[in-house]
């Protein structure tokens, strides 16, 4: 595998959000192109792209600030997620199935940071499958945010 942050699994699912996120709001009222719409692509893009740089950092510290970074993203990303709903500017059926994926992404965040904060000093540096078999693979929620 690797030391390559393409080898996340919650990278990988977040890059599919992203897509999601893109399909969304194509659907938007063209007069949101640069308010709600631009601000909710850039929160989803933020989302793997603050994984990617954190898992290139030198530290599991640094690691760790930019997955709270993401995790913030996301959640900024479900708030706008919601506000685009309630305007009526999803389409019905999309809402849920957004949340969902970002629930789980949510998840996973948090396992990976728990799993990185839990790493003893005299451990070596974190790989990507250390931190996939100490973070588990995200496939279930744990109510742990």
């Amino acid at each position: 595998m690797g030391n390559s942050y393409r080898d996340l699994e919650v990278w990988k699912l977040s890059i599919d959000l992203v897509e999601s996120v893109y399909l969304a709001t194509k659907s938007f009222p063209r007069e949101e192109l640069y308010g709600l719409a631009s601000q909710l692509r850039r929160a989803a893009i933020s989302v793997p792209s603050n994984i990617a740089e954190g898992q290139g950092r030198v530290s599991d510290k640094e690691f760790h600030h930019f997955l709270g970074q993401a995790r913030g993203s996301l959640l900024e990303m479900e708030t706008q997620l919601i506000i685009a709903d309630r305007l009526g500017y999803i389409n019905p059926g999309q809402l849920d199935p957004l949340l969902a994926t970002c629930g789980r992404i949510k998840s996973m965040l948090y396992r990976l940071m728990q799993s990185i904060t839990n790493i003893p000093p005299s451990r070596p540096r974190r790989t990507t499958e250390n931190i996939e078999r100490l973070a588990g693979d995200g496939g279930r929620e744990t109510g742990d945010e």
